[in-house]
């Protein structure tokens, strides 16, 4: 239905942002709000979800993200928020690989994601990426943004956890990997990108 959004970020939460395009905000949960900034424009490509109980607009940087997301939902067990979460990790190529190599072990590390549902990732998605999506996004998530000095450490770090929470990840998983992140002086979606990089390992 929508195949992007273009206007500006007005809101930016653990779990979705609001962009607003002439007078109307649309709400678009995506797999890393903390990547987007307050007040910038942007374009983002939205997947329309509706269901009997839910109707929500999904977003993402880039059309390959997008298709990645929209395969991960044709698997039997992982729904939105188990294909968000696995998009957050920011590294989809290492995703695409370990399904290409079938490897069940990398994917098991994902929230909600058990053998079982790992097993089928690779049954249903082997194969077929590489036509949807060639070369492993080799571009995907490479952006050098500019860190700037926070002042409020701990707030950057808060939000960071939050956003983890809320794409599956449990307290005590979180509590693990905590002490290596306060050692670390980052903006949110660093902090993210950071924690997942140390809860996939």
């Amino acid at each position: 239905m929508y195949d992007y959004i273009k206007g500006i970020v007005e809101f930016v939460g653990p779990e979705y942002i609001v962009i607003e395009v002439n007078g109307i905000g649309y709400q678009i949960s995506t797999p890393n709000p903390f990547s987007f900034t307050k007040q910038e424009e942007k374009q983002i490509y939205t997947y329309h979800y509706v269901r009997e109980d839910i109707i929500a607009l999904y977003g993402f940087s880039t059309r390959e993200e997008k298709i990645l997301f929209t395969k991960l939902l044709n698997v039997s067990g992982i729904g939105p928020k188990g294909a968000l979460a696995i998009l957050a990790s920011g590294n989809p190529e290492q995703v695409v690989q370990a399904i290409e190599e079938e490897d069940e072990s990398f994917l098991v590390k994902f929230p909600g994601v058990g053998k079982k549902t790992a097993r089928q990732m690779i049954l249903d998605l082997k194969g077929k990426l590489q036509q949807a999506i060639p070369d492993y996004f080799p571009n995907l998530f490479n952006e050098e943004k500019q860190v700037e000095q926070y002042q409020s450490v701990h707030h950057e770090l808060d939000e960071a956890i939050l956003a983890l929470i809320s794409l599956g990840y449990s307290e005590k998983e979180i509590k693990k990997i905590t002490p290596q992140l306060q050692l670390e002086k980052m903006q949110t979606d660093q902090y993210i990108k950071k924690a997942l990089q140390l809860l996939l390992r």
